[in-house]
């Protein structure tokens, strides 16, 4: 059925598109054939973020919608395409003509079948020649991916493929934020947390049609998939090594407060109080910036429930950290005194710097450990401020 239909359409085939004269009408042509063989009801949304060739005019002519997106970015043109398409479910695809567009059956097959999310599978499909450049096909897509697996769970082998499908109403569950390159990363991460069903299929890419230089820029975009991925698995980024950080520094902490000790054959004395001490403050900083994050995230959904909503601190109890902190300088306070007294004692003549540090360093440590303890409580506060829905 044509794209004009007046019944609701089935399916919402969205491409974003910049500047891609020379095979926007490919692909609208392609999509066409392909929904029509498959004897669908659809509509196909051109969402155009800025394009000063003859996209527009060309899709326009084709009798597609096309929809303007100030806004600029990947997943900004993304977001209004699919806010606007009225499809049950939605195909999204990039108009260069990578993606193969008479190809949408094994996507309408399985989100028919009771699939939330179809994506494709370009590593078990095939990549043409010169449709991928080298760096992205062995290191950035692998370990990415790799990276999404491992932290988040995901089953997705290729998580940078832009050629999905997936229910309207996933995409509501979703309320995906990204406006760059990170959406469809995003839209991975958060399907996976809700628990969507998701089923991969083997794909074929193509080298797209473009004259000019692609989009995706290798070293800025692989710093911000790493970044993105990073920020959403705060346990990883910042919990799991500050914890560790901070009890081995603990660990060697008290073993050497005291006296040296040996390990390995190896003596341990004064420098590694000083170390051990530095590594518990750094380690306890860490720890923080990981409950900061996880705090943040759940305020403003930027994940799905899973162990992250479920993180919260009352408001009231920050008093009591304030407590300690206030406590733990005291103590500190104190027992840098007790050192200026036996310094005063001594004429303020040299000391065993043996036995004076060793009392100086848990002292200074106390200190600073009250110090951020008091200033972070206050900025746990700020992120726990209630705001409106």
């Amino acid at each position: 059925m044509s794209n004009k239909s007046p019944i609701s359409p089935e399916f919402s085939v969205v491409m974003p598109c910049l500047n891609e004269e020379r095979t926007i009408a490919v692909c609208i042509n392609k999509a066409k054939s392909s929904l029509k063989s498959l004897n669908l009801n659809y509509e196909i949304i051109i969402a155009d973020n800025g394009s000063n060739d003859k996209s527009v005019k060309i899709a326009k002519g084709l009798g597609v919608t096309v929809i303007s997106v100030a806004e600029k970015g990947y997943g900004a043109a993304l977001q209004e395409g699919i806010k606007q398409s009225s499809g049950k479910y939605i195909i999204m695809g990039d108009s260069d003509d990578s993606y193969d567009f008479l190809k949408l059956e094994p996507f309408v097959k399985n989100l028919r079948g009771g699939f939330d999310f179809v994506i494709g599978d370009r590593f078990r499909g095939e990549i043409k020649s010169g449709a991928m450049p080298i760096l992205h096909r062995l290191i950035g897509n692998p370990l990415f991916s790799f990276l999404g697996r491992l932290l988040f769970g995901s089953k997705v082998r290729d998580f940078y493929c832009g050629f999905r499908g997936f229910s309207k109403d996933l995409w509501k569950k979703m309320d995906l934020q990204s406006t760059g390159m990170e959406y469809a990363i995003e839209m991975v991460i958060k399907s996976t947390l809700i628990g969507a069903k998701i089923k991969q299929v083997p794909i074929i890419l193509h080298k797209d049609g473009r004259i000019r230089h692609s989009h995706l820029q290798t070293w800025k975009d692989g710093w911000r998939t790493l970044l993105f991925i990073l920020i959403y698995a705060p346990t990883w980024l910042f919990l799991i090594p500050g914890f560790t950080l901070l009890t081995i520094s603990t660990v060697l902490f008290f073993l050497a407060v005291s006296q040296s000790f040996s390990f390995l054959g190896v003596r341990l004395d004064i420098h590694t109080l000083l170390v051990s001490s530095t590594f518990i403050f750094v380690g306890l900083q860490v720890v923080l910036l990981g409950i900061f994050t996880k705090v943040f995230i759940a305020k403003f959904n930027l994940l799905p429930n899973r162990g992250v909503r479920s993180f919260s601190i009352n408001r009231d109890n920050l008093a009591y950290i304030v407590l300690l902190s206030i406590l733990l300088s005291i103590v500190g306070a104190c027992l840098l005194s007790v050192v200026l007294f036996s310094w005063y004692k001594s004429g303020f003549g040299d000391l065993d710097y043996r036995t004076t540090m060793r009392v100086i360093i848990p002292a200074v440590l106390l200190i600073l450990l009250g110090a951020q303890l008091f200033f972070n409580s206050f900025f746990f506060g700020v992120l726990l401020i209630p705001r409106k829905k």
